[in-house]
């Protein structure tokens, strides 16, 4: 049979969804169509409001095929796990429902249903989401082929009072280390060259089942990997950003000196509500350690706007800390009340329009400071990774050390000479605007 895949929300998604395409593509095709296909997965988002909309939109497209070709539609991922039992009410063309932690049961599962003479009742798969995390060693790697992430751990156990992820995905599971390093080196070996690590929280890999903080010796292994050039690490907690981990950064040659820090607010009052376990000051003083001992280094964060009780002078505290703190890149989220989690009973909530102001505000004012970084790039040269080519504007993309992929900006580079992606050259930035860059080849 024909398989078409839909994989929607986060990198850590797109990872299990690599994992059971893997294994899919071992006695199924995948297709590039919906239209050709006989089944049609869809690994679904449901973080917050905008992502469960999403992922509910598609599922309902992807019914409409079974008028056709379409026999089995299966869905998998966050909003499987958090609304199996509604899913099988409202769509009642689901065929098979599979939680978060039956990734590794794909194959079996898909066969269970294709194998039925006639369907009677939604196949459902939705085991214990504390499972212990295992990696297959195989990944069905999507394009572009160079950069790929690496999910080091599962759940998450900081109870932030918005996030309805540990009632989603569980507790804090880190995979094994040598599961890890045997998955980048299948990456390796299939030309990926840019490691990208990724977890609800990678700053305290390894402490549940290893009884330490074992992100540094990850990594080092990670980085002894032939053909692996860059390393990037996402989602490090500020209050666990240590000393280790600073040094690792700004020692090991393949690790991109680029930190992706999410504060969500510097209002003391602001994060205390939000169960966030730092303040303002003590986020200040990481960011001025940082710069001192890796003056290069590019500070991506994320913002929370509009969080229930937050107060013009709450807000006046974020926006007066954005411009201090000049962070490289920075997004801004709107607070989205997401059911069963703690922040959604705070009173008063903020008004939508009042959020999506603040919003608005907060990236103002980062687009200035965004302007006057790129500014100073200009006439410098760095080394960068060629993403793609567009023949529109014929024009290739590529991004420096200090740019994570779909997140952040990008080089256009217009040459003469013909680059495969993946291929690393140097870049003299010629020209900027407030979040790219324009440059050319050095030679």
């Amino acid at each position: 049979m024909n398989v078409y895949f839909v994989s929607l929300g986060c990198d850590k998604n797109l990872v299990d969804s690599e994992h059971m395409l893997a294994d899919i593509s071992t006695e199924y095709t995948i297709v590039d169509s919906p239209e050709e296909a006989e089944i049609a997965i869809v690994n679904t988002c449901a973080f917050i409001k905008d992502a469960k909309e999403e992922s509910v939109n598609t599922i309902l497209e992807l019914a409409g095929y079974k008028e056709g070709k379409l026999k089995y539609l299966v869905v998998t991922g966050c909003l499987a796990q958090r609304y199996y039992e509604e899913l099988q009410e409202l769509i009642p063309e689901i065929d098979v429902l599979l939680g978060i932690s039956a990734v590794p049961n794909i194959l079996e599962d898909l066969k269970k249903a294709t194998g039925k003479k006639k369907r009677s009742d939604v196949l459902l798969d939705v085991p214990d989401i504390n499972k212990e995390q295992k990696a297959s060693g195989r990944r069905f790697i999507n394009p572009p082929f160079h950069y790929s992430y690496l999910k080091i751990a599962e759940g998450c156990d900081k109870k932030c009072t918005y996030c309805a992820i540990p009632s989603i995905r569980g507790k804090y599971r880190s995979v094994p280390m040598e599961e890890l390093v045997k998955e980048t080196e299948y990456l390796a070996e299939n030309y990926v060259s840019e490691i990208i690590l990724v977890a609800q929280e990678t700053t305290v890999y390894g402490m549940d089942i290893y009884g330490k903080k074992s992100l540094c010796e990850l990594v080092e292994k990670i980085s002894r990997i032939e053909g692996i050039r860059w390393i990037r690490l996402m989602y490090c907690y500020p209050e666990e950003i240590d000393d280790d981990l600073i040094s690792l950064i700004k020692n090991n040659p393949k690790v991109c000196h680029y930190l992706d820090m999410p504060i969500q607010h510097s209002s003391d009052r602001i994060l205390k509500m939000m169960g966030r376990r730092t303040t303002g000051k003590d986020i200040s003083k990481l960011i001025k350690k940082l710069r001192k001992e890796i003056p290069d280094i590019a500070l991506r964060t994320s913002l929370i706007a509009g969080f229930p009780t937050e107060e013009d002078e709450d807000f006046e505290n974020l926006a007066e800390f954005v411009k201090k703190a000049h962070f490289n890149r920075l997004g801004v989220f709107t607070y989205s009340k997401e059911e069963n989690t703690p922040a959604s009973k705070f009173k008063p909530q903020v008004k939508s329009a009042v959020k999506k102001k603040r919003q608005k505000e907060l990236m103002k004012i980062q687009r200035e400071i965004s302007l006057k970084n790129n500014s100073k790039l200009k006439g410098k040269t760095f080394e960068a990774v060629i993403d793609g080519y567009d023949s529109n504007e014929d024009v290739y993309t590529a991004r420096l050390y200090f740019d994570a992929p779909d997140i952040d900006g990008c080089v256009f580079i217009k040459s003469d000479e013909k680059f495969m992606s993946g291929t690393y050259v140097n870049v003299k930035i010629t020209d900027y605007s407030e979040y790219d860059l324009i440059g050319e080849i050095k030679k």
